[in-house]
């Protein structure tokens, strides 16, 4: 059920759109591999990344890192997240990478979406050494099990915008009204009880959050306008306490 408290990111049925698999599996993805180029040295670290409502990933880094003097000097970069596996073989765990080029952004909204995915970064987000970068998908690879690969498109990868806009304009006031009106009603999403609040919404589901814990929640199917959104949380709301 899609209101499980503790969902298998991006784990879907077989029959899913691989785009639509790809997209979960980036928008739950709490940790992942960044390969950077050192000199033309393939180099891997561990990254927490976030996601943007139009689908490119946020990372907070620090320029003391070594991943982060190679964006420096070559931007190209591959991410791969993952979701959990159907079995004891790893090779059925869902997970997809993105190529891109990484940039600095320094909107403050941008780092508060981050953070209100990793909430626990507040400690050390605002040291002078850190700063937020953007990598926009240029294209993917989504392996959805073994033996289910398929290649992405930038396109494949990215809302529509004229959603994305509708709902990035919509999510203040959904957040707030699900928050102060809805907290049974998200607590019952959740699986559990707790004070739980919705921390992000956007045209592919929402994060919950508890405490500096975040869950990531998807619709059955994108949205494109609030009232998909409310349609949504009621059919979610309904089937938690089924």
């Amino acid at each position: 059920m899609a209101s499980s408290s503790e969902p298998k990111p991006g784990a879907g049925d077989a029959a899913d759109p691989p785009w639509w698999e790809a997209r979960r599996l980036l928008r739950a993805a709490r940790v992942g591999t960044i390969a950077t180029s050192a000199k033309g040295q393939p180099f891997a670290s561990l990254i927490t990344p976030a996601c943007m409502a139009d689908g490119a990933l946020l990372i907070l880094v620090s320029r003391l890192s070594e991943h982060t003097r190679h964006l420096m000097a070559d931007p190209r970069c591959s991410i791969m997240v993952t979701g959990q596996a159907n079995g004891p073989n790893p090779q059925t765990t869902p997970r997809v990478t993105i190529t891109g080029e990484a940039a600095v952004v320094e909107d403050p909204a941008l780092k508060a979406r981050f953070l209100a995915v990793h909430p626990y970064a507040a400690l050390y987000a605002d040291f002078g050494d850190f700063s937020t970068w953007r990598i926009a998908p240029a294209a993917g690879l989504l392996v959805g099990g073994f033996g289910r690969a398929h290649r992405l498109k930038a396109s494949e990868l990215t809302p529509a915008p004229e959603a994305v806009a509708a709902i990035a304009a919509a999510e203040a006031g959904i957040i707030a009204h699900c928050n102060q009106d809805h907290a049974e009603a998200l607590a019952a999403i959740a699986g559990e009880p707790g004070d739980w609040r919705m921390v992000i919404a956007d045209v592919d589901g929402f994060d919950l959050a508890l405490g500096e814990r975040t869950v990531r929640h998807n619709w059955s199917s994108p949205v494109a306008e609030p009232s998909d959104v409310r349609r949504e949380l009621v059919r979610m709301t309904r089937e938690a306490r089924a």
